[in-house]
């Protein structure tokens, strides 16, 4: 397993026990694990969005696809996500970004961005996914009166550098669309952006790519792979893929051991979901809180929450270091406080879910898509920074039209393509994370 992370967060024999798992549809085809020596032009390992969005492209196109996945379709993050289909997927400050990759790489990044959404939006459409898609648009609050100048600030900075008009919201006016709370003093709304069940949307591609003739196989988990100058042969519990070349589609949840060429390269941190019963109306108009919107507020270690198409809540935060079960539990009542005193008048309001999961951070807090070998033949996607339900779709089906040559490395934005580089000293990444929550909880209280 990956270094950063604790034995108990790698229960691939089970399901992690969400609103997702118990309100999804059913995945509708077979998805076997291997259990013989087989081949295939590209093999990809993880069957979450980047996994599947790669796998359907090869497919489409006619390639010999197989995807490993370790667990079930949608195991990992993109089954346990808050289903949040948005602009971000990077924590690099826009000023950083153009001092570091220029103007007009950002700009591309940052329609890449717009793009992604897009792209969710037409695959819903295009392979008949119902995935409980919201309306468009999404919403940051600022939880400081503090901040309120600050949202000012970024709206004239998207406006002027890439073009993006959003509405600033005033306290009145959040209190006048049903954004209302103790905790948010002012809002900066953009267009782009919307909610879905994401494990629906994981299912109803792993349906497209099973369709289009990619071949999925689940339980079986990647256990030793050897690169020899013919391919590779990549090793499971029960069966051998040989293979021509590889994309790496795993995120957060990459077994560094067995996947060396990601070695301390990935930092996963925890982000966790509590998802009350549904409301009634009485309810989310004694809150005030009656919008539909996507939200989430100005922390560093920021909450994000949203009413479901049925009437629940669900509500999000990053935090807390211990993937191990015993971390997981002590993690709960610290989010159910966060909650409480953001949405006082749902206080008493039953919980009916709770789980956690790995979203991944790189060290050059941005995405990264391309080939890993000097060949050319070893490729990944990741480093979503906790917004992968769209980078996650649009990187993968970028990064096989990277292996099959269909696009160019220079067509991408250089911000996703330069490099993916370590973290300086890895073996310290916990205890860099641990640093970081407490810097930004600070910061945050400021």
């Amino acid at each position: 397993m990956a270094s950063t992370t604790h034995p108990h967060a790698f229960h691939f024999d089970r399901a992690v026990d969400s609103y997702w798992e118990a309100s999804a549809d059913p995945l509708g085809i077979d998805t076997p694990p291997l259990t013989a020596d087989e081949t295939c032009d590209i093999a990809v390992i993880g069957a979450g969005f980047t996994g599947l969005s790669a796998a359907l492209e090869l497919a489409e196109q006619g390639v010999d696809v197989r995807v490993l996945e370790a667990g079930r379709v949608g195991w990992g993050a993109s089954g346990r996500n808050g289903g949040f289909a948005c602009m971000g997927s990077h924590k690099l400050s826009y000023a950083t970004m153009i001092r570091r990759y220029g103007l007009e790489a950002s700009r591309q990044f940052y329609d890449t961005m717009r793009q992604s959404v897009a792209l969710v939006r037409d695959n819903l459409q295009r392979y008949g996914i119902d995935a409980w898609a919201t309306e468009d648009g999404e919403v940051t609050l600022a939880h400081l009166p503090s901040r309120v100048q600050e949202l000012r600030d970024e709206q004239a900075y998207l406006r002027q550098t890439f073009g993006d008009e959003t509405e600033f919201l005033s306290k009145d006016d959040l209190k006048a669309l049903g954004l209302d709370g103790p905790g948010f003093y002012a809002g900066l709304k953009g267009k782009v952006g919307f909610g879905i069940h994401p494990l629906n949307y994981v299912r109803g591609l792993a349906r497209a790519a099973a369709k289009a003739g990619a071949k999925i196989h689940a339980s079986s988990r990647l256990v030793r792979w050897e690169e020899l100058p013919d391919g590779h042969r990549l090793h499971t519990p029960g069966g051998v893929l040989r293979a021509r070349q590889v994309i790496v589609a795993t995120n957060g949840y990459t077994p560094e051991d067995v996947s060396p060429r990601h070695a301390g390269r990935i930092m996963p941190a925890l982000s966790s979901v509590i998802v009350t019963r549904p409301l009634t109306p009485d309810e989310r108009q004694a809150q005030g809180w009656t919008s539909d919107l996507l939200a989430y507020d100005s922390r560093k270690l920021l909450h994000y929450f949203r009413v479901l198409p049925n009437g629940r809540f669900l509500f999000g935060g990053r935090g807390g270091t211990d993937a191990s079960d015993r971390g997981d539990a002590a993690y709960r009542p610290l989010l159910t406080t966060a909650f409480n005193e953001l949405f006082p008048a749902w206080a008493n309001v039953e919980i009916t879910h709770y789980w956690r999961g790995f979203v991944c951070l790189s060290n050059d807090l941005v995405p990264y898509v391309g080939a890993l070998d000097e060949k050319q033949t070893v490729w990944t996607a990741l480093a979503y920074h906790g917004n992968g339900v769209a980078m996650g779709s649009w990187c993968g089906r970028a990064v096989a039209r990277l292996a099959t040559r269909k696009t160019a490395r220079d067509e991408l934005s250089p911000v996703l393509t330069r490099r993916l580089s370590r973290f300086p000293l890895p073996a310290f990444r916990p205890l860099y994370l641990k640093g970081a929550y407490v810097w930004y909880g600070w910061e945050d209280s400021r």
